[in-house]
């Protein structure tokens, strides 16, 4: 069974920063494609950023050159530094996983894009201006 359990969401003001991690287990995580996923209230659910295998990554327009993700594979962990947050990065936070084999996460959930398999609990993060 896999497991991703988010942390490191919190409440701060505009332009500071904050790193989400992601605990993964239950399956061999260094041949995973994995990354992150928000929605904030009346709003869809979008991608944030991804990471392939090979350390790939792909990130969404709105936190271009503001958001990094990488992973630790001999931690099975996954992060996302946020650097300077602003109110419009307020959402709940989700960490999501592709099963072996695949890579649906590149895809950050554009139109006609399939879901990664896995997903996360969500961790809040809220930025005040």
């Amino acid at each position: 069974q896999v497991h991703l359990v988010e942390s490191g969401g919190g409440s701060v003001q505009a332009g500071e920063s904050l790193r989400l991690s992601c605990a993964a287990s239950g399956y061999g995580y260094s041949g995973v494609c994995m990354g992150w996923f928000r929605q904030a209230p009346e709003k869809k659910r979008e991608g944030v950023a991804a990471i392939g295998p090979g350390g790939n990554t792909r990130y969404g327009d709105s936190v271009k050159g503001r958001f990094t993700i990488s992973k630790d594979n001999a931690k099975n962990t996954l992060y996302l530094q946020m650097n300077s947050l602003k109110p419009e990065d307020t959402a709940m936070y989700y960490c999501a996983a592709d099963r072996i084999g695949y890579c649906n996460v590149l895809g950050l959930g554009r139109p006609g894009q399939s879901l990664p398999d896995y997903w996360g609990q969500g961790t809040q993060v809220t930025v005040s201006s």
